[in-house]
């Protein structure tokens, strides 16, 4: 969720950043344009003051020449040309002398920029120029003309013009930028910061819940969820999943302890049955299949019983005593244990794999869970038939697999293996309850072990128990 979350906040954040970023480079651009238009500005009307002495004196050539040599000055110090032209293109002076009113559809060179013939149309018509086009940092040929108007009698007699390289203009621009960008990247790095701050504090709840709902799923119906961070939405839903969390495990509790007190309470009785059973038998002729009927349901039920009550004590046990264990030495107790069986049953009843693999598992739980594998096996693998227990470890597990050559189980019969009650309708003359692999899954995921099936090839089962090999995360 946080991969999905994270990518719409941090568009979000960049989306506003630019949003700001470009109109603060913009007018960036265009303060640092004006200025520039505001000094060109002022040295065009003290230019036209200096021209309005030419053509209102009677000595005009020594005023030619010191408005000459003000522009001289000008051009050498800024590298800026300038002029001063009549309304009808001449030039009345102008540095460097040969610059001449810039021609409309001229593009460059020595005699100027379209931008030029527009500004000094305007000052003709009595203008000042004041918004020249925008130059950018791109444009390594951009210039900015100006022009004043000179004014005698009222009438525009002539006219200032100036063109200024903008080098130094598309610099100043460039490092404002560059600040523009620095800040934009230190923004958008606290936003991150802060966005990956506020993902975590909303998500963590949703963690929390999603790893407590998988702990009871897997049977850890005591985890619960700190309702006390997060946003209040997340609190609530903490609080409400506690209080679902302990509805739930009070009734599957209530259930528990009926199965077993239902268990225990009739135990007695049906031992009693069966006492009287065995005493009625003595009254009667030996080999009566009546009585013996009776005997083996009776048996049958007693064994039922026992096995309910085996279930309701394994699933009511929620203190496992994981400890580091030596599981291919287990494997090895049980397997030699029931050899004798097996092979009172004609079963051959063997060990492979490693001969000492550790993983973290309670040791009473396991073995009673190979127990039962190891009796299921044997008990469906025909006279003559073999029985592999293997040890392997792999990665960040131990695993003990059983695989026997019994009938098997089909793709459907594989999805219901070990559930409560249930048997195969091909195996239903073997004795048994039902309860048996039931029993090993509960034993088995009080200490973090799992059970799982798979077809053994050519033919059988496979019964693979997993042990992790990484020490259980503390509470």
């Amino acid at each position: 969720m946080r991969s999905r979350l994270l990518p719409l906040l941090i568009i979000l954040l960049a989306g506003i950043l630019l949003a700001l970023g470009f109109p603060l480079a913009l007018s960036q651009a265009q303060a640092q344009q004006q200025r520039v238009v505001v000094d060109r500005i002022d040295d065009t009307a003290r230019f036209a003051s200096l021209a309005q002495f030419v053509t209102s004196t009677s000595q005009p050539d020594e005023r030619r020449a010191t408005l000459q040599h003000e522009l001289n000055r000008y051009h050498d110090l800024y590298g800026i040309r300038a002029g001063v032209f009549y309304r009808d293109g001449r030039t009345m002076a102008a540095s460097p002398v040969d610059w001449r009113v810039p021609g409309e559809g001229q593009q460059g060179g020595k005699k100027g920029r379209p931008d030029g013939a527009r500004a000094f149309a305007e000052a003709l018509a009595g203008r000042r120029s004041h918004d020249p086009p925008q130059v950018w940092p791109w444009q390594r040929d951009g210039r900015i003309a100006v022009a004043s108007p000179v004014i005698r009698d009222g009438d525009v007699a002539a006219v200032v013009l100036t063109d200024s390289p903008t080098g130094p203009m598309r610099s100043r621009i460039m490092r404002g930028w560059l600040a523009i960008a620095v800040g934009e990247a230190a923004a958008m790095l606290l936003a991150l910061a802060a966005a990956l701050r506020l993902t975590g504090w909303v998500l963590k709840p949703v963690r929390t819940l999603d790893r407590a709902a998988h702990e009871i799923a897997t049977g850890k119906l005591t985890s619960r969820v700190v309702d006390s961070v997060g946003p209040p939405e997340l609190r609530r839903l903490a609080h409400s999943f506690n209080e679902m969390a302990g509805n739930v495990e009070s009734v599957l509790e209530q259930q528990r302890a009926f199965v077993a007190d239902a268990s225990h309470q009739l135990r007695n009785p049906l031992s009693a049955l069966l006492l009287r059973i065995e005493l009625l038998a003595l009254e009667l002729p030996e080999g009566n299949e009546e009585m013996a009927s009776v005997r083996a349901e009776g048996k049958r039920l007693a064994r039922v019983l026992d096995d309910l009550l085996d279930l309701a004590l394994a699933e009511h046990s929620d203190t496992a005593h994981v400890q580091l264990t030596d599981v291919a030495d287990i494997a090895a107790e049980r397997v030699a244990a029931w050899r004798p069986s097996a092979e009172q049953k004609g079963v051959e009843l063997r060990l492979a794999g490693q001969s000492a693999a550790t993983g973290w598992a309670d040791p009473v739980a396991l073995s009673s869970a190979l127990d039962a594998v190891v009796d299921n096996a044997v008990k469906f693998t025909p006279d003559g038939g073999t029985v592999a227990v293997t040890v392997r470890a792999e990665g960040d597990s131990v695993t003990v697999e059983t695989a026997d050559a019994g009938p098997g189980l089909t793709d459907e019969e594989l999805e219901r293996v070990g559930d409560r009650f249930w048997r195969s309708s091909r195996h239903q003359n073997v004795s048994g309850s039902g309860l048996g692999l039931s029993i090993t899954r509960a034993l088995l995921a009080g200490s973090g072990a799992v059970l799982s099936f798979a077809h053994n090839d050519p033919r059988g089962l496979r019964v693979l128990i997993t042990v992790p090999r990484n020490a259980p995360d503390a509470e």
